[in-house]
């Protein structure tokens, strides 16, 4: 280990130097130009050519080809798929010396054009921004519609149509200083297909709030608030959707384009109208379509609301060049959609005219997929040069192409040509195999350039060439993702992906965002269970409004209605009206039984509330034993970060979220420090939790210490096991794995590294936990769910915590106020924000058919990607296997569980991560953990057996990569259900969004009660006093023990003749103005109010004066609570004070100042005559203003 440490010591040089940034692909290519008489002639004579035309040319040249065609005509190029497109799109545009802008792709649906789900909202919103190119190309600053000099597209996007004149849908155009009256905004949103929504959170979505507007563009990374001034747009700012807040400089335009194809014009409104009851399942769609709001699926019913739809050729620029790539791959993935298509077509609609009398049947052909070499033929009809790009080279030597002279015309004899470009071999990593390579190239006179898009990447391969002492390369950092070999002009493009069969990105650019706050609604339904501090559990009714005198005549006050037990036998319920400013001692009751009312004043509720303390008290000691211990143990302080840490965080090859960036600097700083750190990361699936765990482990390794990373599986042991690998490629680090998977041998290896300080990371199961394993040197320890190991094994952890550094990773999330009640005893960071670019799984409950998993399972097969089908019985697994590969012939199917041979399950896992299987068959054996970008479809059949968080953490398997991914939870509909079973599968549907495993786990405490999460023994006390309530309890017992003169916190009522709330006019919502008030109850301090006082300014416009006043009377409260004052309430012609008791002195000067005054010491009260208590409602009386400061003047008068 000690090596090691010195060599990260000895090799800190900055790899920049290797970096070649001068080199210009412009130039390269001019290379080839000048050299390759070949590729030089298909580019000078590219309209002379026979139609169609044959090039030989493999798959990296094709960019270059494409780039270099454009400067004399507008291109456009087709590929099998549209992973194909995205690569081909980054590659053009490093090619192309223009404005990266004109090389533009037309994205095709993830969805087929019959399924009732609709493509996403961004991959619509880019289609249309292209269509609007294409027909209205506009030149000048704005490039978001310049005219298009490459179109790339995949076979798909071709084959599609698309509704008539759909080029001429202009977007929505929102500048400030211009004036757009609102309700016309309004209008063309909603024409535009956008949501009209409370809280714009996705994209597609927008709100109206008075002078304001939130639009979330789905061109846009953010929203934008638009305020207006009248008609005139005022400002335009970006807002983070979880916090709200806005941020940044003013922005000058932004445009919403349409994020739906089919627009909700009054004419389609209409038509859908008319539809209802003839087209059978499509009543719900079309009731929604007639009311203009968006719903999912309606694309499906394009043919039967439009007119026409026409090809995408259509809207194709006049004479392009049109370049296929790989036609026979093309034409294939057409065929398929074709067939998959109509399979979706029968299973979902079963369309004729009904019975209520109106005409033909409706047919849906008009949607469907087109012929591909009808397409083809038709673009050559149309002029337009058609060149197949084929990956086939003949067997003759490349050849040049022939001309014969016809006064100045050259005209060309064959159809087929050839490049003299090869791609470069296959060299998969193997570092031999690359080092002969290129010393190859190099001795026959070749120029090698290497190509990697990350920095870090590129310069760990630069690093790794140098070694084996070739020097003569030009590195260079670009998009290109695939190289080839150019033997004319002796040019030798070499990727990342040619090199190690692997590609990263470049990390994008970071917008700057503070820390994401999530919004915490109080999300409070009429006959929902609540609890209140004082007064126990009741059940909530309704936000009521009630009138009350004021100094300037009435006001609204608002107040949260409570239904309790009835005080007497067969008396009506008690009810409770509490006031808005006391909602931080209301929370929504979560416990898996209906609980019982408490009564109003009874003693069952102090009795039940005073036991749950007591137990709370001994649960905090125990945490607090834990803590001190740790405290007082010197721990190992890790060495900050060095150039190596920068390089293996550059070569991450996502953009890594705020949440994540913040998490990474805790945990550092934590490592840093001489304490041992212990240290929870809770984040939803597929949050980014394991790329902080390879972050802290290399930091550990650079200071010559061990890291143990644990998991409760063997399949996420070896799912970490190759990622630490991969990441640490190219850097000294040994990784290793302990776990079924691995021989006796394998793991006596292993064992005898861990010992001699050969292996710096060992992977695996509690087997790590052995006590005849002897570490060297260990300085981290990383647990992978904790939760999930056994009792035995977690006290063993519990002892590693007070020597070594422990990070803990949890998927289980945790809500917000036991963070609360955690925080100071462990370190915690929480992961609330997704990927940039991670979409919500679209989530499908309903009855089982095998058509329909039939034409999920080859949907997900035609975009390339795998199939994971969960089915939680071994006796019977295999006969479903055998269905599967009935259904789907074509598909490679394999079956996986936890009761199979160690090698097999092994061999099996890695051939799916190595796609060489399509469909598995499995357990909840992959529900852990387990990370395959490319499956991208889940299928759980007999959903109604799992539990909820199960289906949570099935679902998280999926999503994962670049494409839009399904959960399909299947049930027998022959066998009856019951109510929990409905329950859950109905929670899973409802909770879709990102990050939304925080409402499944509280949804989950509700369903099954507390004690899977936090013991049985201390369940019976949460379902008591309720799950809110009882963490609060252990929050505060917890900071007592840390600060034994920690006051109590009290709770202030105030009650004063003035107007001191939120209208509705205001805020309209319910929900949001429960939001608001909640938060001003919470507030804790006058940062705090001016925080929310600038939100709410900032997402409604300038507070009005009641609410205003609401936040002078928080001020009040802030004083009251700091001197001890429970309550201050106006009663009668008196002001009433309850709480303290004043010194002798201190009562002597009030009742001098304050004639009349009176103390009662009994109750802690003291009364004081009011001042605007005779002039209610009179004009002469006091403002609220001068109330609020006679108030403020009187508590510290009695505080002096």
């Amino acid at each position: 280990m000690a090596n090691k440490s010195d060599f990260f010591a000895n090799n800190m040089s900055d790899s920049k130097d290797f970096i070649n940034s001068n080199v210009s692909f412009e130039n390269i290519l001019k290379d080839i130009l000048d050299k390759n008489e070949a590729f030089k002639s298909l580019v000078s004579n590219v309209l002379d050519f026979p139609n169609p035309l044959t090039v030989a040319s493999p798959l990296g040249s094709r960019p270059a080809i494409a780039a270099a065609i454009s400067k004399g005509s507008p291109v456009v190029l087709i590929t099998p798929s549209g992973r194909d497109a995205s690569d081909a799109v980054s590659s053009i545009r490093d090619w192309y010396d223009g404005d990266p802008q004109d090389i533009a792709e037309l994205e095709a649906w993830e969805t087929l054009p019959h399924e009732r789900l609709s493509p996403r909202a961004d991959t619509v919103a880019s289609r249309m921004s292209v269509f609007r190119r294409l027909k209205h190309p506009q030149s000048g600053k704005n490039r978001m519609f310049s005219p298009i000099r490459v179109l790339v597209m995949p076979v798909r996007s071709i084959i599609q149509p698309v509704v008539e004149n759909i080029s001429d849908v202009e977007p929505l155009v929102f500048e400030c200083g211009k004036e757009v009256p609102i309700d016309s905004a309004v209008k063309r949103l909603v024409e535009n297909s956008y949501n009209r929504v409370e809280l714009v959170m996705n994209r597609g979505e927008f709100a109206v709030r008075g002078g304001i507007i939130d639009v979330f563009s789905p061109t846009m990374n953010h929203p934008v608030r638009i305020e207006f001034f009248g008609d005139e747009i005022d400002t335009i700012k970006q807002f983070h959707a979880s916090d709200q807040r806005t941020y940044g400089e003013n922005i000058n335009s932004i445009w919403a384009t349409a994020c739906r194809e089919l627009q909700l014009t009054k004419d389609i409104q209409n038509r859908a109208k008319s539809l209802i009851g003839k087209i059978q399942n499509a009543d719900d769609m079309l009731e929604s379509i007639s009311n203009a709001i968006p719903v999912e699926g309606m694309e499906s019913l394009l043919p039967a609301l439009v007119d026409k739809m026409e090809p995408v050729e259509n809207l194709l620029p006049k004479n392009s060049i049109i370049l296929i790539s790989d036609p026979e791959k093309c034409r294939r993935a057409a065929q398929d959609l074709s067939r998959t298509a109509n399979e979706f077509l029968a299973a979902s609609w079963h369309v004729a005219a009904s019975g209520r009398g109106a005409g033909a049947p409706i047919t849906f052909d008009q949607a469907s997929f087109l012929d591909f070499d009808e397409t083809l033929a038709s673009l050559e009809n149309k002029n337009h040069q058609v060149i197949n790009l084929t990956s086939f080279g003949s067997d003759k030597s490349p050849a040049t192409v022939d001309f014969k002279e016809s006064g100045e015309n050259k005209i060309v004899k064959n159809s087929r040509i050839e490049l003299s470009i090869k791609s470069p071999q296959e060299f998969r990593g193997d570092n031999e195999k690359i080092s002969s390579g290129i010393s190859g190239l190099i001795a026959n006179g070749f120029k090698v350039y290497i190509i990697a898009s990350a920095y870090g990447t590129l310069s760990r391969l630069s690093r790794a060439i140098q070694s084996t002492g070739i020097f003569d390369f030009i590195p260079i950092q670009s998009q290109i993702v695939d190289g080839f070999i150019d033997e004319q002009s002796k040019i030798s493009i070499l990727t990342e992906r040619d090199l190690t069969g692997k590609t990263s990105s470049a990390s994008a650019l970071k917008t700057p965002r503070r820390r994401r706050k999530s919004i915490d609604l109080l999300d409070l339904k009429p006959g929902d269970f609540v609890v209140h501090d004082q007064h126990g559990i009741g059940k909530f009714i309704g936000m009521r409004q009630r009138n009350i005198k004021t100094s300037s005549g009435e006001a609204t006050r608002e107040y949260l209605e409570i239904e309790y037990a009835p005080s007497k036998r067969n008396a009506p319920a008690d009810k409770l009206f509490i006031p808005t400013d006391q909602l931080d001692l209301v929370s929504k009751y979560i416990g898996a039984e209906i609980p019982k009312l408490n009564k109003l004043g009874g003693s069952d509720w102090a009795a039940t509330k005073a036991k749950a303390k007591k137990h709370v008290q001994e649960v905090a000691e125990d945490l607090i034993k834990l803590y001190s211990a740790r405290a007082s143990t010197k721990g190992f302080a890790f060495s900050s970060d060095t150039p190596w840490q920068k390089e293996l965080e550059d070569a991450f090859p996502y953009q890594e979220t705020p949440d994540q960036l913040t998490t990474i600097d805790e945990v550092k700083q934590d490592m840093q420090k001489p304490i041992p750190m212990d240290r929870l990361i809770c984040g939803d699936v597929g949050f980014g939790k394991t790329e902080i765990a390879v972050r802290a482990a290399f930091k550990a390794v650079q200071d010559g210490k061990q890291v143990v990373v644990l998991a409760p599986t063997t399949l996420l042991v070896q799912q970490h096991y190759e990622t630490f690998t991969n990441r640490f490629s190219g850097f000294p680090v040994t990784v290793a794995a302990m776990s079924r998977f691995q021989s006796a041998k394998e793991i006596d290896a292993t064992m005898q590294g861990i010992e001699s300080g050969q292996v710096d990371v060992v992977v695996g199961t509690h087997k790590l936990l052995n006590p005849n394993i002897k570490f060297k040197d260990l300085g981290l320890v990383i647990i992978d769910e904790e939760q999930r190991f056994g009792v035995e094994h977690k006290e063993t952890l519990k002892a590693l915590r007070t020597n070594v550094d422990v990070l803990s990773l949890s998927a289980t999330p945790i809500p917000r106020t036991l963070e609360m009640a955690v925080t100071g005893i462990r370190e915690m960071s929480t992961l609330a924000t997704p990927p940039e670019d991670r979409l919500p799984v679209l989530t499908y409950v309903g009855a089982y058919e095998d058509a329909q998993v039939a034409a999920c399972v080859k949907r997900e097969l035609l975009r390339g990607g795998q199939v994971f089908y969960v089915h939680n019985r071994v006796e019977d697994i295999s006969k479903i296997a055998s269905n599967i590969q009935k259904l789907v012939p074509d598909a490679r199917v394999a079956i996986a569980h936890g009761k199979m041979g160690e090698k097999q399950l092994d061999t099996i896992i890695r051939d799916f991560w190595h796609r060489d299987i399509d469909v598995l068959v499995c357990t909840t054996i992959i529900e852990t953990g387990l990370d395959i970008s490319n499956a991208n479809t889940l299928i759980v059949d007999h959903a109604d057996r799992f539990g909820l968080s199960q289906l949570h953490q099935l679902r998280g398997r999926v999503g994962r990569g670049r494409e839009r991914a399904y959960a399909y939870f299947l049930y027998d509909p022959t066998k009856p259900m019951t109510q929990q079973a409905h329950d859950r599968l109905a929670t899973i549907a409802q909770y879709t969004a990102l990050g939304s495993g925080f409402d499944v786990a509280m949804k989950d405490l509700e369903l099954r009660g507390t004690g899977n999460l936090l013991g049985d023994a201390q369940s019976g006390h949460i379902e008591g006093v309720g799950f809110d309530l009882y963490v609060r309890m252990v929050s505060e017992a917890v900071e007592k023990y840390k600060e034994p003169d920690h006051k109590e916190s009290i709770s202030v009522s105030i009650d004063l003749p003035i107007e001191a709330s939120i209208p509705v006019s205001y805020i309209d919502s319910d929900k949001l103005r429960l939001e608001a008030y909640r938060k001003l109850a919470e507030a804790q301090n006058d940062e705090d109010l001016k925080e929310i006082f600038n939100e709410l300014s900032d997402r409604y416009g300038n507070p009005p004066k009641s609410l205003q006043t609401l936040f002078d009377v928080a001020r009040l409260r802030f004083k009251a609570k700091q001197m001890g004052v429970n309550q201050i309430s106006m009663q009668g012609k008196t002001v009433r004070v309850i709480g303290v008791d004043p010194a002798q002195s201190v009562w002597m000067r009030l009742s001098r100042i304050y004639k009349g005054a009176q103390f009662k010491p009994v109750t802690h009260t003291m009364i004081f005559p009011s001042p605007f208590a005779s002039v209610l409602g009179d004009s002469s009386s006091m403002s609220e203003k001068e109330i609020v400061e006679w108030t403020k003047q009187l508590l510290e008068d009695i505080d002096w």
